[in-house]
C-alpha cells in the first residue's frame, strides 16, 4: 500500500515540476544576460523592468522598421531611399539616437520622422507615455557604457 502511496504522490508532484521549469528561465538567454549585465555595471536612468518592458513595446511597434535588436534593417541608414526618405536608423548605439536628449526621442516617437526626412508613423496616440520610456529603455539598454556617457554629457536625460 504505501508503495502505491509514493507512486501517486511522485505522479502527481510532476504536473507541479513541470509547471515550475516550464516558467523558469533556467537557459537564460546570453544576449538577454548581457543587456542586464549592462544595466548593472553602470548608473542609467531606466529600471530593469522599463528595460523587460520596453521590449515587449519594441516588438510589437518599432522592431519591423528598427529590427529586434535595434539594429536596424537597412544595409546603409544615411543613403537616402528611391522616395528621397531616409530608412529607420539603428537605435541600438551604433548610428546618431545617442546625438538625441530624451524629450527630443519622445518627440520623434510621439510626432514621426517626417521631420527628419523619414517615414515613422506618430505613435502619439497609440503609446502611453510610459511606453515610450519604456521603449527608449530598451535601445539605450543596448548602449556600451561609452556611448551612455557621452549621450548623458550631452544633456540626455533632459
Amino acid at each position: 500500500m504505501k508503495f502505491f502511496q509514493s507512486i501517486k504522490s511522485y505522479l502527481t508532484s510532476i504536473p507541479l515540476l513541470m509547471l515550475v521549469i516550464a516558467c523558469s528561465d533556467l537557459e537564460p538567454d546570453i544576449a538577454e544576460t548581457s543587456k542586464i549585465e549592462l544595466i548593472q555595471s553602470s548608473a542609467r536612468w531606466y529600471s530593469r523592468d522599463q528595460v523587460a518592458q520596453g521590449r515587449l513595446v519594441f516588438a510589437a511597434n518599432c522592431a519591423i522598421c528598427h529590427g529586434s535588436n535595434a539594429e536596424g534593417i537597412a544595409e546603409d541608414w544615411k543613403q537616402r531611399l528611391d522616395d528621397g526618405s531616409f530608412p529607420p536608423p539603428p537605435l541600438n548605439g551604433s548610428a546618431h539616437a545617442w546625438h538625441h536628449p530624451n524629450s527630443m526621442l519622445i518627440q520623434v516617437i510621439d510626432n514621426g520622422g517626417a521631420a527628419f526626412g523619414g517615414k515613422m508613423p506618430a505613435f502619439k496616440d497609440v503609446l502611453e507615455e510610459a511606453e515610450k520610456l519604456a521603449a527608449i529603455a530598451y535601445f539605450q539598454n543596448y548602449w556600451t557604457d561609452e556611448i551612455y556617457g557621452q549621450w548623458e554629457q550631452m544633456g540626455g536625460t533632459n
